[in-house]
């Protein structure tokens, strides 16, 4: 490992052949005075990021390439979409986006090795394609990323180039949940066995499936990612103190990353091994809570598009659906508004009129009730969600049109 200048390191990125491919660390740990050196550096080049948030290098000459799209890359017009679940994306790396560049923001350097902080994901994968092709491995080693464990240390011989730059982290500050989401909250937690092990998504319909949490004891958690809400159920004692806290990467507020740094408790691993479905499968009593933008009377689930539009991507939600169906005492729940309140729409649609992200659920949750999926046969799933989980205001739509589609419901 050579430790450079942000000018050294131009001339090193403007030196690379043709139109490399660069790995940059996504979500909320972005390491932008990389990505501004590279982006002056470079005429042309391919930049992948799960999750880019605002402010990465976008013009003409920069293609970006995700498997989850963030608001950074949501559509824009240099946008190359690959649909893959996440536990696939570090093969995608090796096999068909194999990175010439990895660009990484981490701790300095201690005792042989710098920490990934809050983002491991998906660059151990990328660091060893990259690697193995011969490229280039840079650190912006930043005072200010916590230095957490597991796969997240990263032996100092795996990168090249170490640049010494502070930057302020990006924190997520959550709105507090409405009624709605409190109500729908208090549904998914009624569904939570005693110690079971959680997995959540981002957003105020989790945000309130914790706090409804907040009262039970002996609580995991092994999940894609986590927010302030783990730190929420640690302070109330609602956690296994037995057990790690274990996921891929996280973001929150700056409470949430003094918490997780050098906290040997939490436990960052890649997402090969926090996506797997068998690792998944593994721990029992798994309840899987994740949202979605539509679903329909056949119990099948939209939450990568809007439209002809790719809002987001698989994500880990397939990951965690197949893993908590496969949990001994395990559920997977899809929890989401009856409504839009912006676009003013329904959230249950007769048929899904693009791609499906997930099916076979255990239940879907509105703030109408509950509808019972697992075990019953397609005629009877269409009825709970027509009865347990539609808005009443589109009721004798969808039962119009779910006997159009061959249901003979009530």
């Amino acid at each position: 490992m050579r430790t450079v200048t942000e000018s050294e390191l131009g001339h090193v990125l403007g030196a690379l052949p043709g139109v490399p491919r660069i790995v940059a660390s996504g979500n909320f740990a972005a390491p932008h005075r990389l990505l501004a050196v590279a982006d002056a550096s470079i005429a042309e080049f391919r930049l992948v990021m799960l999750n880019a948030q605002p402010g990465i290098p976008d013009r003409d000459g920069v293609v970006h390439e995700t498997s989850f799209v963030g608001p950074g890359m949501r559509g824009g017009p240099r946008l190359r979409y690959l649909p893959c679940r996440l536990s696939l994306v570090p093969d995608l790396l090796r096999q068909h986006l194999v990175p010439d560049v990895v660009l990484l923001h981490t701790s300095p350097p201690a005792a042989g090795a710098v920490s990934l902080g809050v983002e491991v994901n998906v660059l151990p994968a990328a660091v060893e394609a990259c690697r193995a092709r011969g490229g280039i491995v840079v650190a912006q080693a930043n005072p200010g990323m916590p230095v957490t464990y597991g796969d997240a240390q990263l032996p100092v011989e795996a990168v090249d180039y170490l640049v010494e730059a502070g930057e302020p982290l990006a924190t997520h500050a959550p709105a507090a949940p409405d009624d709605t989401s409190r109500t729908i909250g208090e549904r998914v937690a009624s569904l939570v066995p005693p110690q079971a092990t959680l997995q959540l998504g981002i957003g105020a319909i989790p945000d309130a499936t914790l706090e409804a949490l907040l009262g039970r004891r002996g609580l995991r958690i092994w999940s894609e990612m986590f927010t302030d809400g783990a730190l929420t159920l640690q302070k109330a004692g609602a956690l296994d103190p037995e057990a790690p806290v274990t996921a891929s990467f996280c973001f929150g507020s700056e409470e949430l990353y003094d918490w997780v740094d050098h906290n040997p408790r939490v436990r960052m691993l890649r997402t090969e091994k926090t996506n797997d479905p068998a690792a998944i499968a593994a721990h029992p009593g798994l309840m899987s809570v994740n949202s979605a933008l539509q679903v329909d009377l056949f119990a099948q689930a939209n939450a990568s598009r809007v439209g002809s539009r790719t809002h987001s991507g698989f994500g880990g939600q397939t990951d965690f659906i197949v893993g908590a169906m496969h949990s001994p005492g395990g559920h997977a729940i899809i929890a989401l508004r009856s409504w839009h309140p912006k676009a003013d729409v329904s959230a249950v649609v007769p048929l899904l009129s693009g791609p499906v992200t997930s099916f076979q659920h255990s239940y879907i949750v509105t703030e109408q009730g509950t509808a019972r999926i697992w075990g019953r046969d397609s005629v009877e799933q269409a009825q709970e969600i027509l009865d347990h989980a539609a808005h009443p205001a589109v009721h004798d739509s969808l039962l119009d049109a779910g006997r159009r589609l061959g249901l003979p419901l009530r």
